[in-house]
């Protein structure tokens, strides 16, 4: 069922261009544990969440792509004989970049008019980028006729993020945007692209709460760390054979090589060992039903994301902290790239209501900030709302 917000979307679409013949739906995320691990082959543990992008798209006559955001209330328009690899830092890289891809992979594009609407908070950490990219492909591919399998939304996706828009992202966001199942945990492979489902027990919620600081992964910070990321990686692969991916080292592997790395990188990598174990450690405990061993895992990601790769910030810490205080709370982390955006937390089901009265005011009075909280359930991702929209289970 659509929102208020889509509806008129689709209206506003209608009066613009005509009827849509190509509808696509793609959903945040929040990932629960597993942190900077994706672009070094790691283990990953998102949920597909409810927020989402809407994509309208209707067929034009020339070669021209032409996107409009329902939110920006802007429009931008592509040549399609020639889409150039150039960036402009706005909303429209994104989808563009998606066009790009295809036509790098050698799909022959017509011209489109596409309108995207999406309630995904921007800058949160919650992955609107990726929400926006696998909608667009999605509606492209209805209208194209492609059959994309769930890899091939996924590393379209992050190829248009990595190659087009410049931020260094790993696959994470868009295989959980694309492939995410309703009432189930992913835990992914990155390096395998494989995936098993995870149920969250009923006597929890997952409460996202956002700092109101926001981020910003082309370039900058974020870039910085996985140049330290890869740097270290580098090192470890030529000194430990058999090591190419960060994936299969040891923190005894780390060591053995920390006097030719510099310290940052020997803090990058600590974390994404750590971390990995971390993933593998909560998988174990969700399937045995120990959620205090779940929200203890996340403390403690918290504290390798905060001190090792150095990527929170001041005001995520404190909320963080405050959430960590509050009766009900098994455990807080930054969750997302990092330098701002959200926490997730991990809260007694009955609790969940009270929890969110108090991390909110107890965040004002530290920071005079009011954070946005959202109680979340798993939802499902981008595909399995495109097979349930034409009556498919």
């Amino acid at each position: 069922m659509m929102t208020a917000s889509e509806l008129r979307a689709v209206q506003n679409h209608r009066e613009r261009w005509g009827n849509e013949t190509s509808v696509a739906f793609a959903p945040a995320r929040v990932n629960l544990i597993g942190e900077h691990t994706d672009y070094t082959g790691g283990l990953v543990m998102p949920m597909a969440i409810g927020f989402r992008t809407l994509a309208l798209l209707t067929p034009r006559s020339d070669n021209k792509a032409v996107f409009y955001s329902a939110n920006f209330e802007q429009e931008a328009e592509l040549d399609l004989n020639a889409i150039p690899l150039e960036s402009h830092g706005e909303w429209y890289d994104y989808p563009a970049g998606v066009a790009w891809v295809l036509q790098q992979d050698g799909v022959a594009l017509k011209g489109f008019n596409m309108t995207l609407s999406g309630d995904v908070p921007l800058g949160a950490g919650l992955s609107s980028s990726a929400s926006i990219q696998v909608a667009t492909l999605l509606a492209l591919a209805g209208y194209l006729g492609l059959e994309l399998p769930l890899e091939r939304v996924a590393t379209v996706c992050r190829r248009a993020e990595n190659e087009y828009v410049g931020a260094k992202t790993g696959i994470m966001d868009q295989f959980v945007v694309a492939g995410g199942v309703e009432n189930r945990a992913m835990m992914i492979d990155c390096r395998a692209m494989t995936y098993d489902l995870l149920p969250l027990p009923e006597s929890i919620r997952v409460v996202i709460c956002n700092s109101m600081v926001k981020h910003q992964l082309a370039g900058g910070e974020y870039g910085d760390r996985r140049d330290e990321v890869e740097t270290g990686q580098a090192v470890i692969a030529q000194r430990r054979p058999g090591v190419e991916l960060l994936r299969d080292a040891t923190l005894a592997d780390l060591e053995a090589c920390a006097d030719q790395m510099s310290e940052a990188s020997l803090k990058r990598c600590r974390h994404i060992i750590t971390e990995n174990a971390r993933v593998l450690a909560a998988r174990q405990v969700l399937l045995a039903g120990d959620v205090v061993a779940f929200g203890n895992l996340m403390k403690q990601a918290h504290v390798s994301f905060r001190d090792d790769f150095g990527a929170s910030c001041d005001e995520v810490d404190t909320l963080v902290e405050i959430a960590n205080a509050i009766d009900g709370c098994l455990g807080a982390r930054i969750t997302g790239g990092g330098f701002g955006g959200c926490t997730v937390n991990l809260v007694e089901a009955g609790r969940a209501e009270e929890f969110v009265t108090a991390v909110k005011a107890g965040y004002k009075a530290a920071t005079g900030i009011d954070a946005d909280c959202f109680v979340c359930a798993p939802s499902d991702g981008a595909l399995a709302l495109a097979k349930k929209s034409l009556g498919a289970e």
